[in-house]
């Protein structure tokens, strides 16, 4: 046992050695900005194209990624999750319209598909998200 102790000792005394520990302990811990691409966290701007029915296309609307939450980033009301592999799921409402969609986030992009009751008309679609 004591022979053990003198190695570990004399390992991180030595200059060189603590110095290569401490890049090994630096590379083992994510940074701030790996950690945050790997949870989702942050704001992604949504554009909706319309597939099906007579609603407008081309809005973008920013939401919200904090934990598995969705929510929004500045006009009517979000509420959603998303799992630790990217599936999302999202309720939005604006006045009298309202609409949930589906799909799955990645890296800083993401898509899927909606559908809903926009200005009175059913309609549907895909989306397009990019982390800003």
């Amino acid at each position: 046992m004591a022979h053990f102790s003198r190695s570990i000792l004399s390992i991180v005394t030595r200059p060189r050695h603590l110095a290569l520990l401490a890049v090994l302990a630096a590379a083992a811990v994510p940074s701030t900005a790996d950690a945050r691409i790997a949870g989702y966290d942050g704001v992604w701007n949504v554009t909706f194209a319309t597939t099906r029915g007579v609603c407008s296309s081309g809005y973008s609307v920013p939401f919200t990624v904090t934990g598995s939450r969705v929510s929004s980033a500045g006009g009517g009301r979000v509420s959603g999750t998303v799992n630790r592999g990217g599936a999302v799921a999202v309720q939005v409402s604006v006045g009298a319209s309202h609409a949930s969609g589906g799909g799955r986030l990645g890296g800083a992009a993401g898509a899927g598909s909606w559908r809903g009751v926009i200005s009175g008309d059913q309609c549907s679609g895909t989306w397009q998200a990019t982390r800003s």
